[in-house]
């Protein structure tokens, strides 16, 4: 019996989608858009030297195939990522008509989106009025703040005092099928916060609205303001089984590391390990020691997406798929015989691009422990038809395996 470990680099994205001029950041199609050769490109240029220097060094990821995969995808130059490979690697295409964390990750794990989306339109008030006093209602407050299109950052920096002067809890959205809710964890209280979520979240869901994120912070208006580590993501249920599942009914276990848990609405998972990127990395480190044969451990490391892609910021980006890759090549050395590890990503978000959206791209599929070679061109279902393939399960689902 043999492991897999499946780990999304959240927002990594090759380039290369072939619909990518039906998706926009604002009035801009993402046609061009390209994550990871736009950030080689700006490492080689001299335009990333804060917090680290040169060329994107990259030597795991690119052993395995990322620079070959980027090439596949989109042809772009990638300055430093010329390896050849010695995993086996390819490209993923989306089908599902989004570019969010839940309709990438659905079918990754092997369920395109049935449905299309409910968004909220770019404009001031975004929300229905019957929503708008809804929230109010289960915040239990006159009215709410916000009721627009924001950056997650600054929308708590423009409305964090007046929020803590009236209690009013800051409703916002963004170009995803989300309704967020910001509210200082003290001064308000994050368990009253969670609560006001999960009231709304069937109200929310019935809409097709994806998720009802909890967004925590703490601070003050003489302090400024942070987010903290305790968003809590209430998501739509997938209305038909998926890889977890499929893990689990076979008699297996299913570890859960980030926000898997909250994608899924813990459907399918034994485990949740959550935390910052660098101590989901100290989860992963203690799981591919200590998973047992047969399961499966599904990853997603956030911080690429939540900390540098939306805030258009190249160099931590950089800094960040460094880090990463130093990491994830001293766990490559622990894998047992047998076992697999893929790693991919659910969308695009390039630091590059105009606006603060995720990118319509593909994604790198990178899979370490089964040998070396080409996979192609695949869709993202494939990526769960090939682990069940490999843990010897039945698959559900249009995927197929390429292994």
């Amino acid at each position: 019996m043999t492991r897999a470990f499946l780990v999304v680099m959240d927002s990594v994205g090759i380039g290369g989608a072939p619909d990518a001029d039906r998706f926009f950041n604002g009035e801009t199609p993402d046609t061009g858009a390209n994550t990871l050769a736009h950030i080689a490109q700006a490492c080689a240029a001299g335009r990333a030297e804060e917090g680290r220097t040169g060329p994107l060094h990259l030597p795991n990821l690119d052993a395995l195939g990322l620079g070959a995969a980027t090439r596949l995808a989109s042809g772009a130059e990638r300055p430093g990522l010329e390896a050849t490979p010695s995993g086996l690697w390819g490209c993923a295409r989306e089908h599902s008509q989004g570019k969010d964390t839940p309709s990438g990750h659905w079918e990754l794990a092997g369920l395109p989106v049935p449905w299309d989306w409910h968004y909220f339109p770019d404009t001031t008030p975004s929300f229905p009025s019957d929503l708008a006093r809804a929230a109010a209602e289960a915040a239990e407050t006159e009215g709410i703040l916000g009721d627009c299109h924001a950056s997650g950052t600054a929308i708590i920096a423009e409305l964090g005092a007046e929020h803590m002067r009236t209690g009013w809890p800051i409703c916002y959205t963004s170009a995803d099928s989300v309704f967020q809710i910001a509210a200082q964890e003290e001064s308000f209280g994050l368990e009253r916060l969670h609560e006001m979520c999960k009231a709304l979240a069937p109200r929310l869901h019935e809409m097709k609205v994806g998720r009802v994120i909890a967004r925590p912070f703490v601070g003050s208006p003489v302090q400024g303001f942070t987010r903290t580590a305790n968003r809590k993501d209430f998501a739509i249920l997938p209305p038909a089984p998926v890889l977890t599942n499929w893990v689990q009914d076979a008699g297996r276990r299913v570890h859960a590391v980030g926000k898997i848990g909250d994608i899924f609405s813990m459907q399918g998972i034994d485990t949740l390990r959550k935390g910052s990127d660098a101590e989901l990395m100290g989860h992963l480190y203690d799981l591919v020691d200590d998973a047992e044969e047969g399961s499966l451990t599904f990853a997603n490391f956030v911080e690429f997406d939540s900390l540098y892609g939306h805030r258009r910021d190249i160099g931590g980006y950089a800094r960040a798929l460094e880090w990463f890759d130093r990491e994830i090549g001293v766990i490559l050395q622990k894998l047992r015989p047998g076992d697999l590890m893929l790693l991919t990503a659910d969308h695009g978000n390039d630091p590059s691009w105009i606006g603060t959206d995720h990118t319509r791209e593909q994604v790198p599929v990178l899979i370490a422990g089964q040998g070396a070679g080409q996979i192609g061109a695949i869709n993202f279902a494939d990526v769960a038809a090939s682990i069940a393939h490999h843990l010897n399960i039945p698959a559900q689902g249009p995927g197929k395996s390429f292994l």
